[in-house]
């Protein structure tokens, strides 16, 4: 008979999961059109054409540690997890590592095949380990 209380945590985590969904979907469907955004608010579309103008550097990490897949073999899907994914370790650094790399996960298991949140895991985590090593030196 209650309203259930509003958790404000998990609302705000909740819509950082939605954006982070629809950049995604952006970066996917940027692969067929160039604006061909499925989404078109400021943010989603601002942060969707910063890291295709990043593209070139993120890519080169994809293709660093993706050894066992050819990188024009990787599905599109998974290509733009992790894009967003080492944009976000690389470029942005607002949320823990470890927490940019959960969300890519989640979204890998949302979207991807059963088999494409290990690979975005592993991935994310080579790249991780090298950017640590950098700051370290």
């Amino acid at each position: 008979m209650f309203a259930k209380p509003v958790n404000n945590k998990s609302s705000i985590l909740d819509e950082r999961h939605k954006k982070r969904l629809q950049i995604v979907q952006n970066l996917y469907s940027a692969f067929f059109g160039k604006n061909n955004y499925m989404y078109n608010q400021q943010d989603v579309v601002l942060k969707t054409e910063k890291i295709l103008q990043n593209t070139e550097v993120i890519d080169t990490y994809i293709k660093k540690y993706a050894v066992k897949l050819p990188f024009d073999m990787i599905a599109k899907i998974d290509l733009s997890i992790l894009r967003l994914g080492i944009y976000e370790l690389l470029f942005e650094k607002e949320l823990p590592p470890k927490v940019i790399i959960d969300e890519a996960v989640d979204l890998a298991h949302e979207l991807g095949t059963e088999k494409s949140y290990a690979f975005v895991n592993a991935v994310l985590g080579k790249v991780y380990e090298e950017i640590k090593k950098a700051e370290k030196s």
